[in-house]
């Protein structure tokens, strides 16, 4: 009997630890900001996570992976995106290809804020909380993460653009603050992640360059695709850092200069470590982590 009571007890110590071990769940809901178009992210691994949409795409979330478990961590990814959407979009065509209840959830909309009226952020907020609340409903205690964008160069640097005459760091606030009215609006979001202040900051302080039309100085990285619109690797590298730390709480750098996908996408260590260097400071600025040495 004793024998038995023990064996009992172990066994329900062991299925205590197996269920505590549960990955968590996350779903990545966005547009190509998200997918990594013009960018080798965008087929990055994608046996490591699952899109929802069945097009075979790894991208940031991936990216994400890569970097959980290289950080012990233990995550079930997917994603759910399509180019150029906003998030009527994901509310009204994909409600049903995400109406689970997701432990995390980080999404974001168009990059102009709304395509038909540039910086205008009510269509994000209206859905963006309709998003929210669904999201809710299936699991009250999801922890939703919105992520503010980065500036493009093609609507700052050329007379066509919405931004043109603005510093490169403009639209990035623009977004930004847009972003911010939609968290102010839904109280259970966690946070705004900064990935468009990480690419300002990133410029600001020599580790990209600001103005890919004019040349990309030596030693800096170009943080924009072939279009000067969406990311090249590096950029999309410093929005998966930047949601890495802003969801886990880790410190980017943590990762190290011998990062696995930054060598699988084609950065050396040392963009590795700036990128890395970069997100820390600016989650850190936007009270996301704490500083650490």
């Amino acid at each position: 009997m004793n024998r038995f009571l023990r064996t009992l007890g172990l066994a329900l110590v062991l299925s205590g630890l197996a269920a505590g071990a549960r990955a968590e769940s996350i779903l990545f809901i966005g547009n190509s900001f998200t997918f990594g178009a013009t960018s080798a992210v965008k087929r990055y691994r994608p046996d490591t996570v699952t899109d929802l949409n069945g097009e075979g795409i790894g991208g940031v979330p991936a990216l994400f992976k890569a970097f959980t478990r290289q950080a012990g961590l233990d995550y079930q990814v997917s994603l759910e995106t399509s180019p150029g959407k906003n998030f009527d979009y994901h509310y009204e065509q994909k409600l049903a290809v995400i109406d689970r209840p997701w432990d995390v959830v980080v999404m974001h909309g168009y990059s102009t804020l709304d395509a038909a009226a540039p910086g205008n952020p009510d269509n994000l907020i209206k859905y963006g909380t309709l998003l929210n609340q669904a999201l809710i409903r299936r699991n009250p205690a999801v922890k939703v993460y919105l992520t503010a964008t980065w500036s493009r160069a093609d609507l700052t640097y050329l007379p066509s653009g919405f931004w043109y005459g603005r510093s490169i760091s403009g639209m990035a606030q623009d977004i930004r603050d847009g972003y911010d009215k939609l968290k102010k609006a839904n109280p259970t979001v966690r946070a705004v992640l900064p990935v468009g202040q990480a690419w300002t900051r990133a410029i600001m302080t020599g580790v990209a360059d600001a103005d890919p039309y004019d040349g990309v100085a030596f030693g800096q990285v170009n943080l924009w695709g072939w279009d000067q619109y969406h990311a090249s690797a590096a950029g999309y590298y410093l929005e998966a850092l930047v949601v890495f730390g802003g969801v886990t709480g880790l410190d980017p750098r943590s990762l190290g200069d011998r990062e696995i996908s930054a060598d699988e996408i084609g950065l050396s260590p040392g963009q590795a470590h700036a990128l890395q260097a970069v997100a820390y400071d600016q989650l850190v600025a936007d009270g996301k982590l704490k500083p650490t040495p």
